[in-house]
């Protein structure tokens, strides 16, 4: 069990007193920061903050500090160090990707995307149609906004296709795409595969070395530490993609895709979310490969009152499955009307979600939900507590 005291214990927010009584429930748009990432920040900025490298004890410092970070994070996510690679977003790290594939495919090739994509994951890599390369779409159930990996097979059908990019998770969805079985089939067809684990990553950082895939994408602020984004490039994809750094940066995998500058102090925080994970597994009596694990057993335990609650409303339309073992916390409801005026009602209960279409025009419209009417989402992580999901479920009955 995991032990959610000594979890909210590590969240400066969840004690904070202007927030005392409020009930998180926008997780999915970024997540409440960990002490760690903040003591990592706060050491660098106080005593760090020079330019790296260079021959004197504070840049020494500073630079190790960064060093330590794609290390260790690597080491989480079971991949190679210069696999790692640090940006200033998700949508930024997967716009320079999409700028290397232009200059790497040829007219004639194809790459598929999927109409289930955030926006910063099925936008970038639809305009390389302007580049001469089809693009081939893998849609969704319209009724349950699955992905079926058996609706990829006939896509795949002749040595064309080059990318296959899809989410480990859609943001309205919620649904937990079986990567390394897509991967696979991608592979076995000769395509590179591209994962957005934006919205999945922050409910248990991924084995990517065990999922198999080529590129897996996600951001730092959802997963508790600074606004970066984090890139897994595969060093054997990697070293054939064009060079969009400096030239004399080339030679460097984990620069080779990042145009400009990395942050220094928030390159250094990630560290944080790292002696996170190591604090819980020991606090917990676990492997730290075992948190994520532990993480999502907790959030399943938590979701599934909601998804009853939810499902039982003939008035709504819940999005994605009703099993919570199958899914992300990430709940989206379609209430047949505008969605942000019911989250500023829960506003009212001391309940912070959202309503709006969350970049997720592509899914919505294929689900028949006009994306300015948009969905109310709730979405939570493992620091959530029982209370809380007891307090919106409460303030949903009356609301809705």
């Amino acid at each position: 069990m995991l032990d959610i005291e000594f979890v909210r214990g590590q969240f400066p927010a969840l004690s904070e007193s202007s927030l005392d009584g409020w009930a998180f429930f926008e997780n999915a748009g970024g997540s409440y920061t960990c002490q760690p990432v903040i003591d990592r920040l706060m050491r660098f900025y106080h005593q760090r903050k020079v330019q790296p490298y260079a021959p004197y004890p504070a840049s020494e410092a500073g630079g190790a500090e960064m060093d330590e970070a794609r290390t260790r994070l690597a080491g989480l996510l079971g991949v190679a160090r210069d696999d790692l690679s640090f940006g200033p977003s998700t949508t930024q790290n997967t716009y320079v990707l999409a700028q290397a594939f232009s200059e790497f495919l040829v007219p004639g090739d194809a790459i598929v995307v999927t109409n289930q994509d955030h926006e910063a994951n099925s936008g970038p890599w639809r305009k390389l149609a302007d580049h001469g390369i089809e693009v081939r779409e893998w849609k969704i159930d319209p009724v349950t906004g699955r992905l079926d990996p058996e609706a990829l097979a006939p896509l795949l059908t002749d040595e064309k296709v080059r990318l296959v990019c899809f989410p480990h998770c859609s943001n309205v969805v919620g649904e937990i795409n079986t990567v390394a079985e897509i991967t696979a089939a991608a592979h076995a067809a000769g395509a590179f595969t591209c994962v957005d684990g934006v919205s999945f990553a922050p409910h248990g950082f991924p084995d990517v070395g065990a999922l198999g895939c080529d590129i897996y994408l996600f951001s730092a602020y959802k997963t508790f530490g600074p606004h970066q984004g984090i890139m897994v490039i595969r060093h054997e994809l990697a070293g054939r993609l064009p060079n969009q750094a400096h030239g004399f940066n080339g030679d460097v995998l984990y620069k080779r895709f990042t145009p400009a500058g990395p942050d220094h102090a928030q390159v250094a925080a990630c560290a944080g979310m790292v002696d996170y994970v190591e604090a819980l597994a020991a606090h917990q009596g676990i492997a730290p490969s075992e948190v994520s694990g532990m993480m999502h057993a907790h959030e399943v335990t938590l979701m599934q009152p909601l998804l009853d609650f939810l499902g039982g409303r003939n008035s709504i339309r819940l999005l994605g499955p009703r099993d919570a073992a199958m899914r992300a916390p990430t709940v989206a409801v379609d209430l047949g009307r505008a969605a942000e005026p019911v989250a500023r009602a829960l506003a009212g209960h001391k309940v912070m979600a959202g309503g709006g279409n969350f970049y997720a025009h592509r899914p919505l419209r294929a689900m028949g939900i006009d994306p300015e009417q948009g969905v109310l989402r709730l979405s939570f992580v493992h620091y959530t507590s029982e209370a809380e999901v007891a307090q919106l479920i409460e303030a949903l009955d009356q609301v809705l």
